[in-house]
């Protein structure tokens, strides 16, 4: 006898139950909704969760799980793997000896290696985006800072490029322009969840294709960094206010300011005054604070300055003992 017969696990990937047994791969919060709306469907058994390694978080650097990993914990699933690099031969054996026939993946953040994409029900992948629109690490602050007014979900099979493989299904989405990159994911995560919840039976009995994806509107994002955080007064104020929305939490926004870097948690968007030029830090109303921007003001709102506080830009400058002099020079 078989090991998998021994186990009650069939070569196609389901158990005794006639369940397809599924491998979950996810490390950020936009997995979570869709991890524990997976464990209740009908048609899979969760065999096992992969998710990226704790890591020492705060000042006293206390070893923490991913969400995902604290969710399938809290769940009770049984195995949860964390390799630091899933295409090593041994972790890559670690997840086929659990005998999937299907892995789900969402805001994992590693490359999943080919034998993991030859199951035989596949690899699906949630992708926050319009694909082909906006593939790649970064798709919910590009949505932001591009100022759609729209944007979905995708459900995909997963080939071996970047957010390339065909659709299973989307879901449209529509936007206000108002939203910031945590809202805005939270919502898609919720998006993402029933989107696989209802498209999940048919493409596991073979009634759900996938298509391949258009090769017009293709665009790509990258790994966000620290200095894209800084708010360049030689762009417009609405590019500046999308700016704050979107960089949210990660890696946030900031200018420079009389006395250190401000970080800029909330911001809006006026109209010029005459004389004032690009770059200075300016008096909002006598009493916030606006930053010149190449067609107007970005105001403040909401700020922290270094060592600070999350303050408003008005309680931030009544805290200035030699305002409005210390911004005259603008910034740096």
């Amino acid at each position: 006898m078989s090991e998998l017969a021994e186990r009650g696990t069939h070569v196609d990937g389901t158990d005794a139950g006639d369940r397809v047994r599924t491998v979950f791969l996810g490390s950020g919060t936009f997995g979570v909704p869709i991890l524990r709306r997976l464990t209740s469907h009908s048609d899979v058994a969760i065999v096992g969760v992969v998710t990226a390694p704790p890591r020492p978080v705060g000042r006293h650097q206390v070893l923490t799980p991913t969400p995902i990993g604290a969710l399938a914990a809290a769940l009770g699933i049984d195995t949860v793997l964390s390799p630091r690099r899933l295409r090593a031969p041994d972790a890559i054996e670690s997840v086929r000896s659990l005998a999937p026939g299907l892995a789900v993946l969402a805001d994992y953040g590693q490359i999943v290696p080919e034998p993991l994409l030859e199951l035989p029900h596949g690899a699906l992948n949630l992708h926050p985006s319009a694909l082909p629109r906006w593939r790649g690490a970064s798709p919910v602050p590009a949505t932001i800072l591009a100022g759609d007014r729209e944007t979905a979900v995708t459900l995909m099979r997963m080939d071996s490029g970047l957010d390339t493989g065909p659709i299973v299904a989307q879901a449209r989405v529509s936007l206000d322009g108002d939203e910031t990159a945590p809202a805005l994911e939270a919502r898609l995560a919720g998006v993402a969840a029933d989107l696989l919840d209802r498209s999940l039976g048919p493409w596991l009995r073979g009634a759900l294709d996938a298509t391949a994806q258009a090769a017009e509107g293709v665009t790509l994002t990258r790994p966000l960094r620290r200095a894209d955080g800084r708010l360049d007064p030689a762009r417009s104020t609405a590019e500046l206010e999308r700016q704050v929305r979107a960089l949210q939490p990660w890696p946030g926004t900031f200018v420079e300011g009389p006395s250190g870097r401000i970080k800029v948690f909330a911001a809006e968007a006026l109209p010029a005054l005459p004389g004032q030029q690009p770059g200075a830090l300016v008096p909002d109303g006598g009493n916030g604070l606006a930053m010149v921007a190449s067609d107007g003001r970005l105001r403040l709102v909401e700020v922290q300055s270094e060592g600070g506080r999350r303050m408003t830009g008005t309680e931030l400058v009544r805290g200035l003992r030699d305002w409005p002099r210390a911004i005259d020079g603008g910034l740096p």
